[in-house]
């Protein structure tokens, strides 16, 4: 899957796994600017190349087949057909090419009918032509990336989904998305005394000492320090020197959509609605948000809810009943014990894109308090009782500091028990009650956990790799790139048990 930026990184890692011996690559394009890159290089001959735009376009000549679509929920449906459209932010929503919290579809119903028919065709017929041995999924975020996954499951083709890991820049594979596989087997085999791996145990070791003495996030880019989360740092753009730069930005988004000769692609952004969109955000950030936040009190008993980033695969795919977090969060902060605040704190990417009247909202609760988003996540997480969330990191970060926590969807650290997963939000406070009562945390089982994560992950920066818009700039990340490659070969044809 050559998903928007990740074509570069996907044809890197294709040309890696040539080297150590696959011999034929096909691949499913999202932008007609990583086709033109992909048809252009002489690396690699894909055998076949099918491109998302057009894909999505054949919607408009669809007949609507209520018949095809019937079957494909009987044979494909989770256990409807509801959960494709629900992931896909651009036709569920109408987001990315308008930015959050903007939330209407373009689409009417039955157009989105015909989309998800036009689309699971042409996987279809794409799957019967090239017959892959494997899938390499970077993320799941649309009709078509679902089903591809979805599909594959059910003809035996073997499912690579890349996940960070959640510790420092490891990356693991799986081959299914509500967990980690491949991390999962090897923890059951540690667990039974079937393997013990000394190198990868003293790796754990070292690691869970080093975070609670001196905690740090996996993803630096997520920070305080990196993220522009003030008024300052949010209009550092009107800089001399810098405003050059933005209006020159600005001036290129109109000239590439004057010249692009598929302006009606479903991923083209309207400059208009780019700088319209824009402009309400720095609006926002003008007007601030200083008067809503509450100073933290460490020493009062408090339950964290992290807000977590909008649209993505955590909320739509993973927790897809509980994606509205305000109402989450009300029914978070009415589940906890006399005395207890709940402490809400903004995703740091978050900051600018949702609205005052959001965070009004949250401070009408009156047992919750608003946590500046300057705050660092990791110390509110360090001095919480509970971690109530999603499905988020905060929750992982719990586990690591023995706190229990709360999840409302699949989060690969449900099988810790000091977590649980809320099925029924009429047990929340139940649920809320039994682990402030007994944590339930077992520190021998993660530290298993972790030997089998250090084992099962090789170290490389995707993150800051994903924003690299050329495969010129990807050279000095060879090395963890052909590591990636070298690891995913290691499980080709040998899935998971």
């Amino acid at each position: 899957m050559l998903q928007r930026r990740f074509a570069y990184i996907g044809h890197a890692i294709a040309k890696e796994l040539k080297k150590l011996g696959v011999e034929e690559f096909c691949g499913f394009v999202e932008l007609r600017d990583s086709l033109a890159f992909l048809t252009s290089q002489k690396d690699i001959a894909y055998t076949s190349l099918l491109l998302y735009e057009d894909v999505f376009n054949a919607y408009r000549y669809e007949t609507l087949d209520l018949a095809y679509l019937s079957r494909l929920e009987h044979d494909f449906g989770m256990p409807n057909l509801w959960p494709y459209f629900e992931n896909d932010r651009i036709v569920r929503h109408g987001q990315y090419i308008r930015e959050y919290p903007y939330d209407k579809p373009r689409y009417s119903y039955e157009d989105m009918l015909r989309i998800l028919q036009a689309e699971t065709k042409a996987v279809t017929n794409f799957l019967d032509k090239e017959k892959p041995d494997v899938l390499l999924l970077p993320v799941i975020t649309d009709i078509s990336t679902l089903f591809f996954y979805q599909a594959a499951k059910k003809r035996g083709i073997q499912v690579f989904l890349m996940a960070s890991s959640g510790v420092r820049n490891l990356l693991t594979a799986t081959e299914k998305y509500e967990t980690f596989s491949y991390i999962g087997s090897l923890f059951n085999k540690i667990r039974k005394g079937e393997i013990f791996l000394q190198k990868e145990k003293e790796s754990a070791l070292s690691f869970l000492k080093e975070f609670r003495s001196k905690p740090s996030t996996y993803s630096i880019q997520d920070t305080p320090d990196i993220r522009h989360l003030t008024r300052k740092r949010q209009f550092s753009f009107l800089r001399f020197g810098r405003m050059y730069a933005s209006l020159a930005f600005l001036l290129k988004i109109w000239i590439d959509y004057l010249k692009n000769t598929h302006k009606d692609d479903p991923s083209v952004v309207k400059p208009w609605h780019h700088l319209f969109d824009r402009c309400k955000r720095k609006l926002r950030v003008l007007i601030g948000f200083d008067d809503l936040y509450d100073t933290p009190d460490y020493s009062e008993p408090y339950a964290f809810f992290p807000l977590q980033l909008e649209p993505e695969m955590a909320t739509t795919l993973f927790s897809r009943f509980y994606t509205d977090q305000l109402w989450l969060a009300t029914q978070a902060a009415a589940s906890l014990p006399v005395g207890y605040t709940l402490y809400v704190k903004e995703h740091p990417a978050m900051y600018s894109y949702r609205t005052r009247a959001f965070y009004k909202k949250l401070k009408n609760i009156p047992n919750v308090k608003l946590i500046p988003p300057t705050e660092t996540g990791l110390k509110v997480v360090q001095h919480a009782k509970i971690i109530i969330t999603l499905t988020g990191t905060c929750g992982w970060e719990g586990v690591l500091f023995g706190k229990p926590a709360i999840t409302f969807g699949d989060a690969f650290y449900n099988i810790f028990p000091s977590v649980t997963k809320c099925e029924n939000i009429h047990e929340l406070p139940y649920v809320v009650s039994d682990l402030l009562k007994d944590s339930r945390h077992d520190e021998k089982q993660l530290i298993d956990f972790l030997t089998a994560l250090f084992a099962e992950s090789v170290p490389i920066d995707l993150i800051t790799m994903w924003d690299i818009e050329s495969a010129l700039y990807l050279g000095k990340y060879s090395e963890q790139i052909h590591n990636l490659a070298a690891f995913l070969f290691s499980k080709m044809g040998s899935p998971e048990k």
